[in-house]
């Protein structure tokens, strides 16, 4: 994006846009309102079918509740009895329940999306239907992305802790948690190098009124404005980590007050960070998206016509 002839860069605009999505509190509230729509049955189905199954399992919770960092040999091996008791019942559960989920999930967020969308851009056309299939292929690619990242650290168990085990030596803690920490931050850059296109596929389908191909297409031509996607994508992620800490420091707050706190008061609390986690979680989704808006609007005006989203 260009201002008077002096290049602005991608999170540039995203600041003017975080500023404009602000002032529009009714985004940010559809956002909220379609995730919960889907969210509140989903945890109640989860309530429902698993819980039962969890609590059935016969786990030894004065076990997991002496677990301590002190001894992470003995913790581990804990936490392995307890999954070997749970993780039968509830795959058997979650063979059926999971699918479900993650299909209303895909209906209801295309639904919703298209919904805030519209009202941020009223020249946007309504395409569901492949807004649902390009959903679905972006939730496949995170389903491979998290199954890349289990079977590395997988290996990586293999490697510092497993065959150190069964040779008589000791494991390599200090370089698990390192492999891990890598593992992790590298394929967080790399979802958020490359999955900015599922992301803006979407948008241009409902821009130009492509199909799911076409869209697909499109999103990895997008030629200059590549970098400032991809900017705003890892700006997004930093974000959410940033949101992610301070909920946990500020779950933690009351910690210092155990002794004159009640357990539904660490309770409230708890929920009620979640709430506001919840909620700052979606606004910045919303203002990744109408970011996206923006620049295409930007950069396209001659193709698109007009500029900037609509009030």
């Amino acid at each position: 994006m260009e201002t008077t002839g002096v290049p602005v860069r991608g999170t540039q605009s995203f600041v003017r846009t975080l500023s404009e999505c602000w002032h529009r509190p009714s985004l940010t509230a559809l956002e909220v309102l379609w995730r919960w729509v889907y969210g509140v049955p989903a945890l109640w189905s989860v309530w429902h079918w698993v819980y039962p199954v969890v609590m059935a399992a016969g786990v030894d919770w004065g076990a997991l509740q002496g677990m301590t960092i002190l001894d992470p040999m003995a913790a581990a091996n804990t936490l392995g009895q307890a999954i070997a008791l749970v993780a039968p019942p509830v795959s058997a559960v979650l063979r059926w329940l999971a699918p479900v989920l993650v299909v209303v999930w895909i209906v209801v967020s295309s639904v919703g999306r298209t919904w805030m969308l519209r009202r941020a851009d009223s020249r946007l056309q309504s395409r569901v239907g492949t807004v649902m299939v390009l959903q679905a292929i972006r939730m496949g690619a995170l389903a491979v992305s998290f199954w890349i990242w289990f079977v590395l650290l997988e290996a990586a168990a293999g490697a510092t802790i497993v065959r150190p085990v069964a040779a008589g030596q000791e494991p390599n803690l200090v370089g698990y948690c390192a492999a891990s920490i890598v593992t992790t931050l590298g394929l967080f850059v790399l979802w958020g190098v490359g999955s900015w296109a599922l992301s803006v596929a979407p948008l241009l389908a409902m821009l130009r009124g492509l199909g799911v191909v076409d869209s697909l297409r499109a999103a990895f031509r997008v030629g200059e404005l590549r970098s400032k996607l991809v900017e705003i994508n890892l700006v997004m992620g930093i974000v959410k980590i940033a949101l992610i800490v301070l909920g946990m420091v500020f779950s933690a707050c009351p910690l210092p007050f155990e002794s004159v706190t009640t357990t539904g008061f660490m309770v409230i609390w708890c929920a009620g960070v979640s709430l506001l986690y919840f909620v700052g979680s979606d606004f910045f989704h919303v203002a990744r998206l109408v970011a996206y808006l923006e620049l295409w609007r930007t950069f396209q005006t001659n193709e698109l016509g007009g500029n900037g989203i609509s009030r």
